[in-house]
């Protein structure tokens, strides 16, 4: 495989990482976005399969998984399976891109420790629980169920921030996207 650099960008959802990644794509050529493989429908018209993500039937994730084509794979929530391809990871690394991850927290330590020092993992935190719970509702694409669930999985992955290599808080979006452009540059640099 040839090899390149890895930024990762992980967070409970509703952290604001996507709209981080999202800037820092539009603002940055040589970064190409990694799309994950996962099992899920597609949310509403918007999503498009190998835009958005590789919507794959559980039975083809399986395939892949035993065919050994995934760098990081974890089932997220339950039934519902996301995972990183060797093949995409190659693709942008062809295209002379730097990949840029948004992914989950699991999935971002996986990422750390299979890349290493090519990688900068940044992990972005919302000021506290409750904005967080705010944010979540806000979207209006969340049952009160499933704001439960996510604010239950924050909680556990707030556990994991020390494991990497940035913690960037963001309780102001533009400071947060100036703040992450700030941590590319001194990382593409090395």
């Amino acid at each position: 495989m040839k090899e390149g650099k890895a930024i990762i960008f992980a967070a409970p959802s509703g952290s604001g990482k996507t709209t981080i990644v999202k800037h820092l794509l539009k603002n940055n050529d040589f970064l190409g976005f990694s799309i994950s493989a996962c099992t899920r429908d597609k949310r509403g018209r918007n999503e498009e399969n190998g835009k958005d993500y590789y919507f794959l039937t559980p039975h083809e994730f399986k395939e892949n998984i035993d065919a050994d084509e995934f760098i990081e794979w974890e089932e997220v929530y339950p039934g519902n399976f996301y995972g990183t391809l060797k093949s995409e990871i190659q693709r942008l690394w062809d295209e002379g891109k730097t990949v840029i991850f948004d992914v989950d927290v699991k999935g971002a330590l996986n990422l750390k420790e299979y890349f290493q020092d090519k990688a900068l993992a940044v992990y972005v935190k919302v000021p506290s629980i409750d904005e967080l719970a705010k944010r979540l509702r806000d979207r209006g694409t969340e049952s009160e169920d499933s704001v439960s669930r996510r604010l239950f999985k924050a909680k556990f992955e707030m556990e994991f921030m020390d494991k990497f290599d940035v913690v960037l808080v963001n309780d102001d979006l533009a400071k947060a996207q100036e703040k992450s452009q700030q941590l590319l540059d001194e990382f593409m640099e090395k």
